[in-house]
């Protein structure tokens, strides 16, 4: 990507929890259109660095260059009230994010996720797959040059895994930078322009899903078991 498309750029992020580093050091930038996938091992410092990116916490030393407007943040857990409708939720997001016209951004997302039949659903009764459209339909509103997705995924069947990308691409294509962080390495490989290996609060490596396999110089094996070695030499 072309450094003047550059929407994003953290440099030697740090972040502690009491003696804990979680994060150390970490620099990454991110460009328009960009798919950045965050992978690593349980503990590696995923979520906190995305809820940094979000402006949700402070690090404790680095520096992070973000777009003037709204950053769109789209936790794991989707922080949806389930006895509004899915319109009604929209609209009370819209609004704590003072978005200028309500009503045309809640139709706009209801139209951009396929929602538009369920405007009337409590978000109670959707399926998963629709719960989460939801939540990045929120994360959407504003409609930001970043959008930060924490497991987009997680607890989605293939079918609704599936659809669920379809839209991220879509915003992709549109031009908004997307960072995510995964636990499928198969979703990593599959849609990210570039990759980011933590491991215990550490970037090991940044690439694309190719040059990570060269780096691990492991021939026949699949990614995933690329990527498995890949953090055993590293020590992990």
């Amino acid at each position: 990507m072309e450094g003047e498309d550059r929407v994003l750029e953290a440099v030697g992020l740090v972040k502690r929890y009491g003696t804990r580093e979680a994060l150390s050091g970490v620099s990454l930038a991110a460009s328009r259109g960009e798919l950045v996938a965050v992978i690593g091992p349980n503990g590696a410092g995923k979520t906190t660095l995305l809820s940094i990116l979000a402006g949700v916490q402070r690090p404790d030393a680095g520096s992070l260059s973000r777009p003037a407007g709204e950053v769109g943040w789209v936790p794991q857990q989707a922080a949806l009230y389930g006895k509004l409708t899915v319109a009604e939720n929209l609209r009370l997001f819209a609004r704590l994010e003072k978005v200028a016209d309500v009503e045309g951004a809640v139709e706009r997302m209801l139209e951009q996720t396929g929602l538009a039949d369920r405007r009337d659903d409590q978000v109670a009764t959707l399926s998963g797959g629709n719960r989460q459209r939801v939540n990045i339909a929120v994360g959407l509103l504003a409609e930001p040059e970043v959008l930060l997705l924490d497991e987009p995924s997680a607890a989605l069947d293939p079918r609704q895994r599936e659809r669920l990308w379809r839209f991220i691409l879509d915003r992709a294509r549109a031009g908004t930078a997307v960072i995510y962080s995964t636990h499928d390495v198969a979703e990593a490989e599959r849609y990210a322009h570039r990759l980011l290996v933590l491991a215990d609060g550490e970037l090991l490596f940044s690439g694309s899903p190719a040059e990570l396999e060269a780096a691990c110089g492991a021939g026949g094996l699949d990614f995933e078991g690329a990527f498995v070695e890949f953090l055993r030499r590293r020590g992990h």
